[in-house]
């Protein structure tokens, strides 16, 4: 009742970037858990970002991942089972269909102009870094967008990078894939690093944090880990970061050789040679040069001899290394246009 056919031609009109046919919104009431009510969310995470969705539910409270994953769905509490209409769900579904109307009918401001658009990867360990590559692209005429590595944040560029809407990316922070080798907690998954190399867009890789892998509180760490004596740091009541050693390291040196060597865009390595996070700086907590090495050696010894690999004298965070690697990347955007 509150869409008519007039606004719905000017949400689409104003929003052409995130239509999907004639929809400009979906909404779902359910149990989620249920066949039925999981369908209904796996239909929003099929439509694009920026195309409303809401979804009220009896699990809503609980834990929704299995149902966001990396989409733009709002999750609403049903507080009571959704079981008839009563005193308290009438309120809660007249709220609901407010919610997504406001959201279809929500004027988006127009940006100045159309700029191509960078993916950058940060974690709190590269944030100087990725801050100064941000402000040299934005001068060089490019927005970037700025992912936090924690497993979803990866996902999530990679998932824009296969629809298409990323010109390049420059990947400063890969410690998702540390995660996946140790079985932390913040892993996006076998398929990181992939989806630049499918699009063929051009693909800077750092191998930024792969220092750390991330578990829960202290006591969360697998015990197979605290009996080995393994480094830890309590990084926040919630959070314990494990140093990654030589094996693990060797492990991820082969890993990104493979998966750029079947990149079919322009892709290159720049690689930190005094610490690839704060924490592995001379003399901090994280700091091992050998399992830095063990790194870089699989890496070289894995990639193809073709893909550029540039050795930087400085820790990730210090302006030089981010100087380079925006320079690297413009280069390699450059020379795909020329091609």
């Amino acid at each position: 009742q509150q869409i008519g056919p007039a606004v719905h031609a000017e949400a689409q009109a104003r929003r052409p970037w995130f239509g999907h046919g004639g929809m400009i919104g979906y909404v779902g009431v359910g149990h989620v858990g249920s066949p039925l009510g999981h369908v209904v969310t796996e239909a929003m995470r099929a439509l694009p970002v920026g195309v409303p969705k809401v979804c009220m539910s009896t699990l809503a409270a609980g834990d929704i991942a299995p149902f966001v994953d990396v989409k733009d769905i709002l999750m609403m509490p049903s507080v009571i089972d959704v079981s008839g209409v009563n005193r308290i769900s009438r309120v809660l579904i007249a709220q609901l269909a407010g919610a997504i109307c406001g959201m279809a009918n929500v004027r988006v401001p127009p940006t100045d102009k159309e700029r191509p658009i960078v993916a950058a990867s940060m974690f709190g360990n590269t944030t100087q870094c990725v801050d100064t590559c941000r402000r040299l692209l934005e001068q060089a005429g490019y927005e970037v967008l700025v992912f936090h590595a924690t497993g979803a944040g990866g996902r999530a560029m990679e998932m824009l990078v296969d629809e298409g809407r990323i010109d390049a990316v420059l990947d400063i922070t890969t410690t998702e894939w540390a995660d996946e080798v140790c079985g932390g907690i913040l892993s996006a998954g076998p398929d990181r690093l992939s989806a630049p190399g499918r699009r063929g867009v051009p693909h800077l890789v750092v191998p930024g944090c792969i220092d750390m892998a991330n578990f829960g509180p202290v006591d969360t760490v697998p015990r197979h880990f605290r009996d080995a004596g393994r480094q830890l740091y309590c990084w926040s009541p919630t959070v314990t970061l494990m140093r990654t050693n030589v094996e693990e390291n060797k492990s991820l040196g082969r890993i990104f050789a493979e998966k750029l060597n079947v990149a079919r865009g322009p892709r290159a390595v720049l690689l930190p040679m005094q610490g690839v996070s704060i924490l592995d700086g001379e003399g901090m907590r994280f700091c091992d040069r050998e399992a830095d090495r063990a790194m870089f050696a699989a890496l070289r010894e894995h990639l193809d001899t073709e893909i550029p690999v540039r050795e930087v004298d400085a820790n990730i965070n210090d302006k030089e290394f981010a100087e380079q690697a925006v320079g690297t990347l413009l280069e390699m955007i450059r020379t795909q246009e020329r091609n």
